[in-house]
């Protein structure tokens, strides 16, 4: 059975639940997935998985947060081409240009990617957001 990754970045917890629920849903659809933060692994761990799912909330002027995950992301970039990828998080203003661009990012790096537009939930995912975030796993898992 192959093994996905949910890697993420969390500053409030809600990226947090979502990456939780995401990795419930893989499950569901059939996938062992392992969940860390993105301080717990590096890129070159990452890119031994089958799939990864990557979550980091809109910062700032709607950019990756900059301290951790986006130096990580950079690295990971030229690592990911042909990869299975999926991106998601949360946000708190904006209309989800750091999504877009990210979503960008990763075709750039000829990634594998799982929906043009990402998973975005603004602020704390409700039940319906954590319903969305299963879905959202179930499917990247029959990706």
């Amino acid at each position: 059975m192959s093994k996905a990754a949910v890697i993420f970045w969390s500053q409030t917890g809600n990226t947090e639940q979502m990456a939780n629920a995401i990795a419930d849903g893989i499950r569901e659809g059939g996938m062992e997935v392992d969940v860390l933060n993105v301080a717990d692994t590096t890129p070159a761990d990452a890119v031994k998985y089958a799939k990864i799912a990557l979550g980091c909330p809109a910062m700032g002027a709607e950019v990756l947060e900059e301290t951790e995950f986006d130096p990580f992301f950079t690295e990971l970039e030229s690592k990911i081409s042909g990869l299975k990828v999926a991106l998601f998080g949360s946000y708190g203003w904006g209309d989800g240009q750091w999504m877009r661009d990210w979503v960008q990012r990763t075709n750039d790096a000829n990634a594998v990617i799982y929906t043009d537009e990402g998973l975005i939930i603004n602020e704390t995912p409700d039940d319906d957001g954590i319903a969305k975030c299963k879905e959202f796993g179930k499917g990247f898992a029959a990706f």
